[in-house]
């Protein structure tokens, strides 16, 4: 093997190895959670699933778990609805509209990223209290009905379309609404799939906010019941993989169908930053 061959080889046993590294916890969480009883402590340890469905069955039928799994769908479904009527009617502004410190703006909501969440959640919390909104659904949805990778990614997307589409549509008297929504938008597909896709992780993963935000089970999502089931489950860890399970199903299930399309939205060849 010559010297090329054998950097080719060694990358690539790198890089299943850090796969490997990343992809066992997650092996062993599956593992623990359809092991028997007395696989789950047996020494040496048990790699290979049993497939014993009975803690999978008890979280299913014996908790709340479809109440907390109906409650992140509907914030995470209304929060990515918001976001993309946001980021996309921003991203157009920002693109096409020509107005005073355009510039200026962008750089400034740009810059948000930057600022760690942490930092604003005393003044955010005492906000939500003046307004009345804690403990509800508003107060976990509004908050994120915008975001600035979504105003940034379809800034880029939407400079990158010809100026030809604009013109031609002006001329059959469309306007800038009925050009987003019937022009601009689908031609973004890549960004669309990607800010959704994002944004609904984002909202399925919130644990923090609800936390402090929420008291009333009735409102809290699904990250903040599996923290109420190790205090409910202790030390029975079969049942508590099993939640972690079900919480993470849909997450990597959506990330697998669309994985494609996050690669194309942020690294595609229409990713750069356009002035």
């Amino acid at each position: 093997m010559n010297r090329k061959t054998l950097g080719r080889l060694g990358r690539e046993f790198i890089t299943v190895l850090v796969a490997i590294m990343f992809a066992f916890p997650l092996y062993w969480v599956v593992v623990t959670a359809f092991n028997t009883k007395g696989g789950t402590y047996s020494i040496p340890p048990n790699f290979i699933p049993s497939f014993h469905l009975g803690p999978l069955s008890y979280v299913t039928t014996h908790t709340n778990w479809l109440h907390y799994v109906l409650n992140t769908v509907f914030i995470a479904g209304s929060s990515v609805a918001l976001v993309l009527l946001t980021s996309a009617m921003a991203g157009y502004a920002l693109s096409e509209l020509k107005f005073k410190g355009s510039g200026v703006l962008f750089l400034m909501i740009v810059g948000v990223m930057m600022l760690p969440s942490q930092a604003l959640l005393i003044p955010q919390y005492a906000v939500a209290d003046r307004l009345g909104i804690l403990n509800t659904y508003t107060v976990q949805i509004v908050p994120f009905a915008a975001s600035t990778f979504g105003v940034f990614l379809f800034r880029q997307f939407f400079k990158s379309l010809p100026k030809e589409y604009w013109e031609a549509a002006r001329l059959e008297g469309v306007g800038h609404l009925r050009y987003i929504r019937r022009v601009a938008v689908p031609l973004a597909k890549p960004a669309v799939l990607t800010v959704a896709l994002l944004t609904f992780i984002t909202a399925w993963n919130q644990f923090q906010w609800p936390l402090i935000m929420t008291t009333s089970h009735s409102v809290q999502p699904i990250e903040v019941a599996l923290s109420h089931y190790m205090q409910t489950f202790e030390a029975n860890w079969r049942k508590l993989t099993s939640a972690v399970i079900l919480a993470l199903a849909p997450i990597v299930a959506l990330f697998l169908l669309l994985q494609k399309h996050i690669v194309s939205g942020v690294a595609g060849r229409d990713s750069g930053v356009n002035r």
